[in-house]
């Protein structure tokens, strides 16, 4: 008998892994409301895990995390996110085979939604600062931010918050996504009363020369969706304002790709890359285009800035 049966045997590799992506997130959560060592302490079964994952490793007395293991103030943000994508992948072994959103739990919704609140802040902390001539635009009283695909409105309230002079309009084409952010706004303190929110679809923007700055997030709108929305979108913009895509990097990682498109198929969205969503742009007339990686691995935000309308009309 093969004494390393385990190492020729991928499915047994493969649920290794799945439980070591439980320790990180099981850590991070608990990091998120005390400390990093103070979780690493408290379950050292758990630990030893991500010791064998190379996540952390030991020196010593102490234990140092690896920086794949980020800890800050958007950690709690980071669990829910791969806590959401934990549920969704039970549910598909599960046999569920509805697509879409609509057929995601409240609990789904409610992660993935409180962990876009780390993008918000960072559009509004990072982003707004480094695009030129955006800072000016939002730091007047009355200035516009729409949400496309609020979920269940962290990140628009993530804006408000940082934004203390815009409105921001949060869309979704979910109702019951729209119902929980509702939920979720009230009694949210600072920034909540200049939230609206809309059950809205992206296709069917109306709005004209109104908006100052736009979020898309492409992975969650389907690629007829996107080509649909998207000159709306630049319609809605004001002369000079900005629209901010989030795209997936393309995973090098043959199953990392496959499970990316997955994903994409299961909720109605897309595996739009960040080099397709700048030639869309470009198509539009969209200026000073510009991608943005955020952390290793993660997403690309893709930038444009909507261009002089009476010097393109001439």
């Amino acid at each position: 008998m093969n004494d390393n049966v385990e190492q020729n045997d991928p499915l047994a590799v493969l649920e290794g892994q799945v439980w070591a992506l439980a320790a990180v997130v099981a850590t991070l959560r608990e990091a998120g409301t005390g400390s990093l060592e103070k979780a690493l302490a408290a379950d050292p079964a758990r630990t030893a895990v991500l010791a064998a994952a190379g996540v952390v490793r030991h020196e010593g007395d102490a234990v140092v995390a690896a920086p794949a293991l980020r800890v800050g103030p958007g950690t709690a943000n980071a669990a829910a996110a791969r806590l959401s994508s934990m549920r969704q992948a039970v549910a598909a072994a599960d046999g569920e085979t509805t697509t879409g959103w609509a057929a995601q739990s409240d609990d789904v919704l409610l992660d993935q939604g409180r962990a876009s609140a780390a993008t918000g802040h960072a559009l509004a902390t990072r982003l707004v600062p480094a695009l030129p001539g955006l800072a000016e635009r939002v730091a007047t009283a009355g200035s516009r931010v729409l949400d496309i695909g609020t979920g269940t409105g962290a990140l628009a309230l993530a804006l408000a918050q940082e934004l203390p002079h815009v409105r921001v309009t949060g869309i979704d084409s979910l109702e019951r996504a729209i119902l929980l952010a509702r939920r979720e706004l009230d009694g949210a303190g600072p920034g909540a009363d200049r939230v609206e929110l809309r059950h809205q679809d992206a296709v069917e923007l109306r709005e004209q020369d109104h908006y100052d700055l736009i979020w898309l997030p492409a992975p969650f709108l389907s690629p007829d969706a996107l080509r649909a929305c998207l000159p709306r979108v630049a319609a809605a913009l004001t002369e000079g304002g900005w629209l901010v895509a989030g795209t997936n990097p393309a995973p090098r990682d043959p199953l990392l790709a496959a499970v990316a498109d997955w994903h994409a198929a299961r909720n109605g969205g897309s595996a739009l890359t960040s080099h397709r969503m700048t030639e869309a742009l470009a198509d539009l007339g969209f200026q000073d285009l510009r991608q943005i990686p955020t952390v290793p691995g993660g997403p690309v935000l893709v930038a444009g800035r909507c261009p002089d309308r009476a010097a393109a009309r001439s």
